[in-house]
């Protein structure tokens, strides 16, 4: 096998890695930009917290706290985007903004989507 072939068998396994970057957890698209900050629904996230489930450095088994305030729509949200054992999960509470009003909160399972 020539040098040209093999570099076209390299880039042609690394498409599928690069085309599905991101995540569909309900209405509630999920991606992350070249430094490493989440991005919903086109948002940059306020703040962001990465846990290794397991073993440092595997990315494989992660949660991710995430916080948007405010998002386009005005509201405050936090966002727990967890992936573990091949499945991914996305929990999302609307922040009140007082003690007195109902918690609003939603479990979301996520499927990869092309970016």
């Amino acid at each position: 096998m020539n040098i040209n072939a093999k570099l076209l068998l390299v880039v042609l396994l690394m498409i599928p890695v690069f085309s599905f970057a991101a995540a569909q957890c309900g209405a509630f698209n999920f991606t992350i930009n070249e430094n490493g900050k989440g991005i919903i629904n086109g948002d940059m996230v306020t703040s962001q917290k990465v846990t290794f489930l397991k073993s440092s450095g595997d990315w494989n088994q992660i949660k991710l706290d995430m916080t948007l305030m405010p998002a386009r729509d005005g509201n405050m949200y936090g966002y727990e985007f967890i992936k573990r054992n091949g499945r991914a999960f996305m929990n999302v509470e609307l922040i009140r903004t007082n003690m007195e009003q109902q918690r609003i909160i939603g479990s979301f399972d996520c499927k990869r989507v092309p970016d």
